[in-house]
């Protein structure tokens, strides 16, 4: 297994409460009721007498890269605390067909209970990690990092990028409160306000600094908050580049335009990060990211992920 990055991985205490919360809820759809006393698995409980014990193992059935297992634990202290688990692969490591993930022992009918949960959350978070791995692939040569976007499911997020930091990206802000990304509507709005041409750019720069000067003691990265604007056009990128923002995103450009504004970055301001989006895929990354761009976003790491498989399988102990 690939030690290389996971100790960069942090299930922090957002991610967590946002895992319990999905928990409670995907255990009360499956079971019928918030109300532990209402709560059945009436297949399990019709056919599995209540005393028996059992062992399982989480498997893989294909190759890829691990993410879920923290919250397999979660899983398995909401069904039932006395469940053991022994962790044979952490979240990040790469797996192939056959391989043991954790072995599971306790009662057989939380066991059953918990399966289809615990299996749910395992193929969805290492289905991102596993696409997120093949983006980085085709990226080798270049500095170019991969970042998602905030196309995720709702309610997902914290996990789906915990998935895509697994996988060896990189995450792009959270959400709409701890970064500022002017994008093209922001800029058709204030264009409708302007009487000159093309000052939508610097004015709506200016105004986020101005904003972040007079709210950073609100803000999680105070005045580092960075600011970054989408351009589509390389007029338009120039205009941003000469009020420094930290980040231009360049969206839908070609690659001879990401070329291009590569060179007139590094010739005027090395300090600004260049962002390619619109559009990628795995066919086409690695020729964006040999254009020269430090950044590249892929909102198909999250909402196009396929589910990764996993089994568990088990058998019960001699009573």
């Amino acid at each position: 297994m690939s030690h290389s990055h996971t100790s960069a991985i942090c299930f922090d205490e957002a991610t967590r409460d946002d895992a319990n919360n999905l928990i409670s809820l995907a255990l009360i759809e499956d079971l019928g009721s918030a109300q532990p006393e209402y709560q059945k698995d009436i297949t399990t409980e019709s056919v599995v007498p209540e005393h028996v014990k059992g062992q399982a193992t989480f498997v893989s059935r294909e190759q890829g890269v691990l993410c879920g297992i923290r919250v397999v634990e979660l899983i398995l202290g909401q069904v039932n605390k006395d469940l053991e688990l022994k962790i044979c692969v952490e979240d990040g490591e790469k797996l192939k067909p056959g391989d043991a993930i954790a072995h599971l022992r306790g009662n057989a009918q939380d066991i059953l209970i918990a399966e289809r949960t615990c299996l749910n959350f395992l193929g969805r978070l290492s289905g991102i990690s596993t696409l997120t791995h093949r983006f980085l692939q085709q990226t080798q040569e270049t500095e170019a990092r991969i970042l998602d976007t905030r196309k995720t499911t709702p309610g997902w997020r914290r996990l789906e990028k915990y998935a895509v930091r697994c996988g060896g990206g990189t995450n792009h802000r959270m959400g709409l409160f701890d970064a500022v990304l002017i994008k093209d509507n922001h800029l058709a709005m204030l264009d409708i306000l302007n009487d000159t041409p093309m000052n939508e750019i610097p004015s709506s720069i200016n105004r986020a600094r101005d904003w972040i000067v007079k709210h950073a003691a609100q803000l999680p990265e105070g005045q580092e908050t960075i600011v970054q604007i989408e351009v589509d056009r390389l007029d338009q990128f120039e205009k941003a580049m000469k009020y420094c923002p930290d980040i231009i995103l360049l969206d839908n450009m070609s690659n001879e335009e990401l070329a291009q504004a590569v060179t007139l970055r590094d010739q005027k301001n090395k300090s600004i990060q260049l962002e390619a989006s619109g559009g990628v895929n795995l066919d086409t990354i690695g020729a964006i990211a040999q254009t020269g761009v430090d950044r590249i976003s892929v909102g198909a790491l999250t909402h196009s992920a396929v589910n990764f498989d996993i089994g568990l399988d088990w058998i019960l102990e001699p009573q």
